[in-house]
C-alpha cells in the first residue's frame, strides 16, 4: 500500500512536467483508433473505446475531434497500427518500460534503441524487466463536492488498493482485475474520471543523486517525445530535491 501511495505522489508531481506536452491529444487519438480497430465503433459494446473517450473528455478534447478519431479507426489505414512494448536500462541501471503504437515497427524500435544507446542506456529483450512492474488500474478523479470519507468507502468496496488526495484530485489504484469494477462503480456514482488507464507501477524505486537523475529524466523525456510512444514508465524516485532542481 505504501509503495503505491509513494508512486502515486511521484506521478502527480511528474504530471506538472507532462502538462506542457502537446502530444496528449495525439496519444488519445491513437488510443481511440486502436480501440475501434479492435472492437468496433460503438462505445456501448467496446469498453476500451468507452475508456478512451472518457480520457479524451478528461483532457478537454473537442467532440468533433473525438468523432473524427472514431471514424479514422474504422478506415483501412487504421489496420496498419500496431501496439508494441520495449524494455531497457537507462543510465545508472534505472528500468525504463516503453509502450508504443506505430505503423512501422522497424522505425520505432530503431528510434528507441538509438535513444537508449546515445544517452547511456541499453535496450533489452522484451520480458527482461517486466517483473519489476505491476500492472495496475489508475484513476484520477476531481474531488469537487465529493465527501471524502463516503467516496473512499465506495471505491474501496469496488477494489481500490490505495487512495490519495492531492491538489483536489483523488488518485485511485486498483488491481488490474478490478479495473472494470472501478469503472462501473464510478459510472454508478455518476462520476467521470479525469483519466483512467492501466499503467505499470514499479514494485520498488531507485534513488539517485540529482545530476545522475536529471540525466535519466532527459532520456525519458526524449523517448516520450517520439511520435510513436504512448507511455513511458520507470523506477526512478522523483525526490523533492530533484523536483526543486527541475522547477
Amino acid at each position: 500500500m505504501s509503495g503505491h501511495n509513494k508512486w502515486s505522489t511521484i506521478k502527480r508531481k511528474k504530471g506538472a512536467l507532462d502538462a506542457k506536452r502537446s502530444k496528449i491529444f495525439s496519444k488519445i487519438i491513437k488510443d481511440i483508433t486502436i480501440a475501434v480497430k479492435e472492437s468496433g465503433s460503438d462505445p456501448e459494446h467496446n469498453p476500451r473505446l468507452r475508456l478512451a473517450i472518457a480520457n479524451a473528455k478528461g483532457a478537454s478534447m473537442p467532440k468533433e475531434t473525438i468523432q473524427r478519431s472514431i471514424n479514422k479507426g474504422a478506415e483501412k489505414d487504421a489496420a496498419g497500427l500496431t501496439e508494441a512494448t520495449y524494455e531497457g536500462k537507462g543510465p545508472h541501471g534505472i528500468a525504463i518500460y516503453v509502450e508504443a503504437t506505430t505503423d512501422n515497427l522497424q522505425r520505432t524500435v530503431s528510434n528507441i534503441r538509438a535513444y537508449f544507446s546515445k544517452h547511456g542506456g541499453e535496450l533489452g529483450k522484451n520480458g527482461s524487466l517486466n517483473y519489476l512492474f505491476d500492472r495496475k488500474g489508475v484513476f484520477v478523479v476531481p474531488k469537487g463536492n465529493l465527501n471524502q470519507e463516503e467516496f473512499e468507502m465506495e471505491v474501496i468496496d469496488a477494489g481500490a488498493e490505495d487512495i490519495t488526495l492531492e491538489d483536489d484530485l483523488f488518485t485511485i489504484i486498483t488491481a488490474m482485475e478490478d479495473f472494470g469494477n472501478m469503472m462501473k462503480k464510478l459510472e454508478q456514482l455518476s462520476i467521470e474520471p479525469e483519466s483512467a488507464s492501466l499503467q505499470r507501477i514499479p514494485k520498488n524505486t531507485e534513488i539517485l543523486e540529482v545530476e545522475p537523475a536529471k540525466k535519466v529524466l532527459r532520456l525519458i523525456e526524449l523517448i516520450e517525445e517520439d511520435d510513436d510512444v504512448q507511455a513511458v514508465y520507470h523506477n526512478l524516485t522523483l525526490t523533492d530535491e530533484l523536483m526543486e532542481k527541475l522547477d
